[in-house]
């Protein structure tokens, strides 16, 4: 499998994707180079080509987790889903391009609009209006340690034809003398509709935190692009390990039935509503591919053994997180509230 990285074309340097400018840096020669440019760089047979690629042939795609850094030579272990990562001696990025092809080749990616200083902005924004959290989980060695992961998705896209036939009641009241008398008016209601629905998301990587990976959801999709390696460079991404069939069954019927309550929803005006029969097709299935951006930040808790973690939308910057909480700074707590209280109590008490 081949290891890929990307060099600027002037001094050699790693390239990586900024997305607040939403192009290529240098951080060495603080070169600048667009998507069209380096696809045109690519292209290049020289001395200067952008990509450099490494690693022996004939290594199972599934199975292998070492590899070779093309920038300094040194050993790049990982894990079977990840798909781009940093060399931890040159701190190059380094992109693992085979574990992107064929059926693992992303159809679309959301690149990173949050950078990494603002991502650190918004959790110590967040962290900050939290008051008993242990200060090991924002601790400037573990603020440090926040990482940019393009996670797995799949997204669903269908177009649902639907009819539904009912009968709507309406009651009326009223009394005359000492006599109430009820009217029941009974009514043939159709409906019927089309709705195009448009990817709906799902994650794609077993081993995710659930609660991480669906917490930031949605994104916004008018962002989505077409699929280039160079949009990993500079971050961590994980390749999907679970296919589109493992969520056909799910998806339908979550469809189906918002299909069906849309077409009830168009009712109204009715004291009830009694659906004889409702049709719901679904056509046109597609299924697609794609990695979307997130910034994560995790804290073992030794005591409990227990993983916490924070994560950013890294395009919308919807925030979600589970956080640990400090037994001493809640023994304060207890201490500043219950002690007062007694005081008052025990006083109290001496003069009653």
């Amino acid at each position: 499998m081949s290891v890929i990285t990307y060099k600027c074309p002037n001094c050699g340097g790693g390239l990586e994707f900024d997305p607040e400018a939403q192009n290529y840096k240098c951080d060495y020669c603080l070169s600048e180079f667009t998507q069209e440019e380096l696809d045109e760089a690519q292209k290049a047979e020289s001395a200067e080509q952008i990509v450099t690629e490494t690693g022996p042939e004939g290594e199972s795609e599934s199975r292998t987790v070492l590899y070779t850094c093309p920038s300094c030579g040194a050993e790049i272990v990982t894990d079977e889903t990840t798909a781009a990562s940093f060399c931890y001696y040159c701190h190059n990025p380094v992109v693992l391009a085979g574990r992107m092809t064929g059926g693992y080749h992303p159809d679309f990616v959301i690149p990173f609009a949050i950078d990494r200083d603002k991502a650190v902005e918004i959790f110590t924004q967040w962290i900050g209006k939290k008051k008993y959290v242990p200060n090991a989980f924002f601790s400037k060695d573990q603020i440090e340690k926040i990482s940019g992961v393009y996670f797995p998705y799949w997204l669903y896209s269908c177009q649902v034809d639907g009819d539904m036939e009912a009968e709507g009641t309406k009651i009326k009241t009223w009394v005359m003398g000492n006599i109430r008398y009820t009217e029941t008016q009974k009514y043939q209601v159709d409906r019927s509709g089309q709705m195009k629905v448009e990817h709906v998301t799902r994650n794609a990587l077993k081993k995710a935190n659930k609660q991480l990976v669906e917490g930031v959801l949605p994104f916004e999709m008018k962002g989505l692009k077409d699929f280039s390696l160079g949009y990993l460079s500079g971050f961590i991404a994980e390749n999907r390990d679970m296919n589109s069939k493992d969520f056909e069954a799910d998806v339908n019927t979550e469809i189906r039935q918002y299909a069906q309550s849309s077409l009830k929803n168009q009712v109204v005006g009715y004291d009830s509503l009694n659906v004889r029969s409702c049709r719901i097709n679904v056509d046109d299935e597609s299924w697609k591919y794609a990695l979307m951006p997130v910034w994560t930040l995790t804290y073992r808790d030794q005591a409990k053994n227990k993983i916490y973690y924070f994560a950013c939308n890294g395009q919308t910057g919807k925030i979600c997180g589970e956080l640990p909480a400090d037994k001493g700074k809640l023994a304060v707590l207890f201490a500043k509230v219950f002690f007062p209280i007694l005081a008052v109590l025990l006083i109290a008490g001496y003069f009653i």
